[in-house]
């Protein structure tokens, strides 16, 4: 089953920590995103694998917006 990674803030993509093929333990960052100049880390609900990154680094994201998909 899917398990997408939504932002939890608005902001900009500042560091993609996973590739696709990524082994990610729960609470494992996935993303790093910069909002008002403070990092915020992205966090994986769950364990899985990398099957779909949806954000490039520099990339405006909104609050919601899809940024990894686990397989």
């Amino acid at each position: 089953m899917a398990t997408p990674i939504p932002a939890h803030i608005t902001g900009t993509v500042w560091k993609i920590e996973v590739k696709v093929g990524d082994a990610v333990d729960e609470n494992g960052v996935v993303v790093i995103l910069e909002s008002m100049k403070m990092e915020m880390p992205v966090e994986a609900p769950a364990a899985g694998t990398v099957t779909v990154i949806h954000c490039a680094e520099g990339q405006a994201v909104n609050e919601g917006d899809v940024l990894v998909t686990l397989g």
